[in-house]
């Protein structure tokens, strides 16, 4: 259990961020009417977000629905490479970091 806790401590809480948020993407209903928001603009009562859009449009992008995902929101697939891209210079620091390589 104790080494289970020092290798937490160790792993940097923005790439369990990162991760958590690719697989909340992947759970996300594309189809759902309705949907929880953490939108500022949203819970404000504006109509219009530059970001809306985003999380469902890398979910279908994800299933493979292209044309959909591209007319929902055209930023998810460069959402995807930058996220990927982070996670992987985590991944990459934490192993130069504590010597695992």
């Amino acid at each position: 259990m104790k080494e289970i806790t020092n290798w937490l401590q160790r792993v940097p809480l923005e790439l369990i961020f990162w991760i958590g948020s690719l697989i909340s993407i992947l759970m996300i209903n594309p189809d759902s009417s309705t949907h929880f928001t953490l939108c500022p603009l949203s819970q404000l009562g504006f109509e219009w977000c530059p970001g809306c859009g985003l999380g469902r449009s890398m979910n279908l992008l994800a299933r493979g629905h292209l044309a959909e995902s591209w007319s929902m929101h055209q930023l998810a697939m460069l959402a995807y490479v930058v996220i990927f891209s982070r996670i992987w210079t985590l991944i990459k620091n934490l192993k130069h970091t504590h010597n695992y390589g």
